[in-house]
């Protein structure tokens, strides 16, 4: 089982690029915090991670809090899973005041939104700015485990490629091919897996936290049983056993790199893909429980409701709710096009 592909898989990654903009020298570009515009963008993820890629030029990121600005080159790819709030910039220390209003998911286009700023020939910079949604409950251990800010430098971590790639389909998008706001964002989400293959690679062998478990030898090890085989009544002696050493050691190396017990990261991914199994019509909780293996389904809807606030049958209901959020969106921008 290759896990993180698996966790990308089961809690739902989405990717939407917004914007493309194109300017001169002076210009800056300031977010609001992703508190106040997620619900605009995304409506249907619970959780948005905001991504810069610069295409061409160069230019700088503050990011506050009292940081050195970043000097971003073209290749460099951005990500910020704290959603905190930002500046993108020709020249440090520049500021604006954010615009709200061009935080909104069009119904009536296909995006990116483009944007030319200046009308000078020097210090051009091309740049596009996307969002990534995804599941954070019942359980998203990527969450926890991403830092503030990941900076990938084009050439250094692999990332150059995959903006080389979004440079093309934004080629197609401006000749108003079909289907190009599709093939941006899945785009996106191949550059943050790129760049998280790039973040894990970097990473000392003792840094502690869920990406440093996935290169631990007996961490890892455990990880991929239990994400190949989630329904298995694992006990800890068992996946000790499996894995090769003793339970004590097992304890201690997955508490230091994933920060919770075994067993009890394996009661959490079961209602992480219970959430998922929810999802389809038809099947009732009950089924659900037995498949994520829960012996009861009064069980199963108690360990859900600790984990989520909310029974199985109405998280179900409220999902379907997104959903339809989120294919009539799709029905608009396509109606509109044709």
């Amino acid at each position: 089982m290759e896990i993180l592909s698996d966790v990308l898989r089961t809690v739902r990654l989405s990717g939407a690029l917004f914007f493309d903009i194109e300017a001169t020298s002076p210009w800056v570009a300031e977010t609001l915090p992703m508190a106040e515009i997620a619900g605009r963008v995304m409506p249907e993820a619970e959780h948005v991670i905001s991504f810069h890629v610069l295409l061409s030029g160069s230019c700088w990121a503050e990011l506050g809090h009292g940081e050195a600005p970043l000097s971003l080159s073209a290749g460099d790819v951005l990500i910020v899973p704290t959603g905190v709030r930002h500046v993108l910039c020709s020249s440090p220390g520049m500021h604006a005041e954010p615009n709200l209003t061009a935080y909104y998911r069009p119904a009536d286009r296909a995006l990116p939104f483009t944007f030319r700023w200046g009308d000078g020939d020097c210090d051009h910079v091309h740049f596009v700015c996307g969002y990534l949604g995804c599941d954070a409950r019942p359980f998203n251990p990527l969450l926890d485990a991403l830092p503030g800010i990941i900076h990938a430098r084009g050439q250094a971590q692999g990332a150059g490629w995959a903006a080389q790639l979004i440079r093309m389909a934004l080629s197609e998008s401006r000749a108003g091919r079909s289907g190009s706001e599709i093939v941006l964002a899945r785009l996106s989400e191949l550059l943050f897996v790129e760049v998280l293959r790039g973040y894990l690679e970097s990473l000392p062998a003792e840094s502690g936290g869920w990406f440093s478990g996935l290169s631990d030898r007996h961490v890892g090890a455990a990880l991929r049983l239990i994400h190949a085989r989630p329904t298995e009544a694992w006990t800890l002696e068992s996946l000790a056993r499996d894995v090769g050493v003793s339970r004590s050691v097992l304890a201690e190396r997955f508490a230091h790199c994933v920060h919770i017990p075994p067993m009890h990261y394996l009661a959490r991914w079961r209602l992480q893909v219970a959430a998922r199994l929810l999802e389809r019509p038809g099947v009732n909780v009950a089924r659900v429980a037995e498949e994520v293996g829960y012996e009861s389904e009064a069980a199963f809807s108690r360990a859900f409701k600790k984990l989520t606030g909310s029974s199985p049958s109405i998280w179900r209901k409220t999902r379907f709710t997104l959903y339809r959020m989120q294919a009539s969106y799709q029905l608009r921008v396509a109606e509109s096009l044709s």
